[in-house]
């Protein structure tokens, strides 16, 4: 299974971009789906998930800004970012997570100015 990230880029700080994370099999719906980040030289770090039933949690510091969706249709997750601030500067990756597998993308990189 492979998972296709892209959206990053460069923006200015308050800004907005919208992720996406599109699975190669129809995994979406039945796992745990989510979306982690790391800036340079510093441990990958959750930013947000968002369960089979629904459910969604989110990082402290990106509650309220970001949001975590996905389209089972299309097999797509998506990490929708608004307000962005220069911390949210990292490359993000999508993982797909159940018992019995584990997979990430490749990551896409957001760039975000002061």
């Amino acid at each position: 299974v492979q998972l296709q990230a892209s959206g990053g880029g460069l923006v200015q700080a308050g800004g907005s971009l919208r992720l996406s994370c599109a699975a190669s099999k129809r995994i979406v719906s039945g796992s745990y789906m989510a979306w982690y980040r790391q800036a340079p030289e510093n441990e990958r770090e959750l930013v947000a998930r968002i369960v089979p039933n629904g459910i969604t949690n989110y990082k402290d510091s990106v509650k309220g800004r970001f949001t975590i969706s996905r389209d089972n249709a299309k097999n797509t997750v998506y990490l929708q970012m608004n307000s962005l601030k220069p911390e949210d500067t990292a490359v993000y990756y999508c993982n797909a997570r159940r018992v019995d597998y584990n997979y990430w993308g490749q990551g896409t990189l957001v760039t975000v100015s002061s």
